[in-house]
Parts: structure tokens; C-alpha cells; sequence
């Protein structure tokens, strides 16, 4: 048998398509392919108008929104079901486990506290998890997810960000800036 491009070609789409179809392998996948956020030119930023939205703590203390305000915050909504969501958390707990006590993180999924709290030990995570209690501001409206935002301490969203490596340098000097301000 002689080996073509062709061949090569055809085997290679084949194996990308078996792991695609292996949850796993799609979220390491994803991983490789993973790009830092984006970051909103100052004059495109949004402003919360409203910090009003309660939260249920999975694995942590309940939270009101409120607190936040004055500080350099990251909201991810996400779930345990969602190959990218899965795909980008290993770049936020690393994100975490550096700036976790200068930066509020919070991780807010539909998923019952039943199926969080064995997803989080199986994948090693100690990321703070909440459900909504009451609707999330207006600027955190999405149809997708993941989605991620970056608030400074004014509350005004600096990134407004699909999957992405949380945990790359840029991000990192921009959180540095923004705590420093």
C-alpha cells in the first residue's frame, strides 16, 4: 500500500474527529487552542448601574453583589456540562490559586450543588461556586457560555470574554494594573 498525502490527510481528519467526540479529549483540545481575553478599550467600557443580585454559595458563603463594589472582581458563568466551560477552568483555578485573596472570583452556573460539588473534587478545583438567587445585572446578560467579565473597582467591565486562558500573562499585568489603581 502506498501512503499518499491523501492518506495522510484523511487519517489525520479522522483522529481529529475521534477526539472530538471523547468529552475529554475535546476539552484538552479546546486548551491547546485557548487565547487570552480580550481587553475593552477604555472608551467602549460599560459601567454596572447596578449591583443588586443575590447569590448562593455552592461551596462557599452566600454573596451579596453589593460587597463587590470597590473592588477589581472576575464573574465567570459557566457549567459542568459545557466542554469549554470545562476546557477553560484549569487556567481560572490557577488564576485563583495566585490572586485569589486580591481578587474576588466569582462562578455562577444553573447546575444543582449535587452535581458541582463532585465535578469540583473529581477536577481538583477550589474555585468559590454560586447559584443565582436573583437575576444578574443587566451587563452580565448572556445567551452563551462560558462567559467571563472583568470588573475594576469602579465596576467598570475591562473584559468581556467567551472561553479564554485566564491565566495568561497579559491578563495578569492587567489585574496587576487595575489593583494598583
Amino acid at each position: 500500500m502506498r501512503i499518499t498525502k491523501n492518506l495522510v490527510s484523511n487519517i489525520l481528519f479522522g483522529i481529529v474527529i475521534l477526539l472530538m467526540i471523547v468529552p475529554t479529549s475535546r476539552a484538552w483540545i479546546l486548551r491547546q487552542l485557548s487565547f487570552s481575553p480580550g481587553i475593552e478599550k477604555i472608551e467602549n467600557r460599560v459601567q454596572l448601574q447596578s449591583y443588586d443580585w443575590a447569590l448562593k454559595g455552592l461551596n462557599t458563603e452566600d454573596l451579596d453583589f453589593n460587597q463587590e463594589k470597590g473592588k477589581v472582581v472576575i464573574v465567570n458563568f459557566w457549567a459542568t456540562w459545557c466542554t469549554p466551560c470545562v476546557a477553560e477552568m484549569p487556567s481560572i483555578q490557577e488564576l485563583y490559586a495566585d490572586y485569589g485573596d486580591k481578587v474576588d472570583f466569582i462562578l455562577v452556573t444553573s447546575d444543582a450543588k449535587q452535581k458541582v460539588l463532585p465535578f469540583l473534587e473529581k477536577h481538583k478545583f477550589t474555585l468559590p461556586i454560586y447559584n443565582q438567587i436573583t437575576q444578574a445585572p443587566k451587563e452580565f446578560y448572556t445567551e452563551t457560555i462560558p462567559k467571563s467579565f472583568l470588573l475594576d473597582k469602579k465596576g467598570n467591565i475591562v473584559v468581556n470574554s467567551g472561553r479564554a486562558d485566564w491565566n495568561a500573562k497579559k491578563i495578569r499585568r492587567v489585574i496587576d494594573k487595575l489593583l494598583k489603581e
